[in-house]
């Protein structure tokens, strides 16, 4: 009975979904974390939301449940005139390159993955940048010197976030150390937040008293464990600093609301264009959060030496390496 409900839901989904896309000429294409992760996938909805209230012109979003799944929605969706769809994950970035040489006259844009293809636009960041400043902060505000990292799986991408982050602290104190975990190994590590704040509970019975996620909405066990155990927690992709005041330490911002929006408005201005685009800090891709919600944790100090750090990544005096270009982190 539960089977005939899943595969009645997921008919009607597709249902609903073609006669949507009748009507819109842009589309998001989710991953496993879901449209309301507060965190990556959500980011990409802001986007699509900004395009729609500043045109005035509508889009579609859905969710694929699998890599099977995945292709046959952005199939149905070129099929019905979708002129560009934006796939939002690295784990759509095969799904694209075999889609798109099927509708070559269809834009693609994998945001945060890479695929080949006239067609196909692939947005990455450089997310080493980024957790290199907020692991400056976890070292600054950790009095136990012990700070943690979660990710979601154990990919090149989430080792970049770990690696970034292990260098901020080290330039801070040396002696900082960086305890590690993840949360699976398939694409239900984005959405479980029962494991992730059971990792970050372990972590901080070691010791652990600032924690990092990268691990989509499993991250916001991660946050909530934080609160329960009064320690402090970074985001990560949106500023999640608003969703619980004086326990964020910061958020490590990831603008994937920029890359749909921007990959929206050059179709509808004319200036698309396929390609590989990166994007840091001096692009305005990553940075670190500063506002009302994390002020009173983050002293003027702290401010100043990220912000210093910052300047330096931009002007080549400080060079963060990629774990995804090395295949190694010069660090621990």
């Amino acid at each position: 009975m539960k089977l005939r409900s899943i595969i009645l839901a997921c008919a009607t989904a597709m249902l609903s979904m073609q006669a949507m896309a009748q009507q819109a000429q842009y589309a998001l294409v989710y991953d496993a974390g879901g449209k309301f992760d507060r965190s990556f996938n959500q980011s990409a909805y802001e986007g699509a939301e900004r395009f729609k209230k500043d045109t005035g012109l509508n889009y579609i979003d859905v969710q694929a449940l699998s890599s099977v799944q995945g292709e046959q929605v952005m199939r149905n969706l070129a099929r019905k005139g979708v002129k560009l769809i934006a796939a939002i994950g690295f784990t759509h970035a095969q799904q694209v390159q075999v889609v798109a040489k099927e509708f070559p006259n269809t834009k693609f844009v994998v945001v945060d993955g890479s695929a080949a293809g006239t067609n196909v636009a692939s947005i990455l960041f450089k997310e080493q940048e980024g957790s290199y400043l907020v692991g400056m902060a976890a070292a600054m505000a950790s009095k136990s010197k012990k700070i943690g990292f979660i990710g979601g799986i154990d990919v090149p991408l989430i080792r970049a976030f770990a690696c970034g982050y292990a260098q901020g602290a080290k330039a801070i104190d040396p002696k900082s150390e960086v305890i590690q975990n993840i949360v699976g190994t398939t694409a239900a590590a984005w959405n479980d937040p029962a494991k992730g704040g059971e990792l970050a509970r372990s972590q901080f019975e070691r010791g652990v008293d600032v924690v990092f996620h990268a691990a989509g909405g499993s991250g916001m066990g991660a946050l909530q464990a934080a609160k329960e155990k009064n320690k402090l927690a970074i985001g990560v992709d949106s500023n999640q600093n608003y969703l619980f005041p004086g326990v964020m330490l910061t958020s490590m911002v990831k603008r994937v609301d920029n890359a749909v929006y921007n990959n929206f408005m050059e179709l509808k201005n004319g200036t698309w264009k396929a390609g590989v685009t990166n994007l840091g800090l001096k692009e305005g891709g990553v940075d670190w959060a500063l506002d009302k919600d994390n002020r009173a944790v983050v002293s003027a100090e702290m401010e100043k030496r990220i912000n210093t750090a910052k300047q330096d990544i931009l002007s080549g005096k400080v060079k963060v390496v990629d774990y995804r270009e090395a295949s190694t982190c010069p660090v621990k």
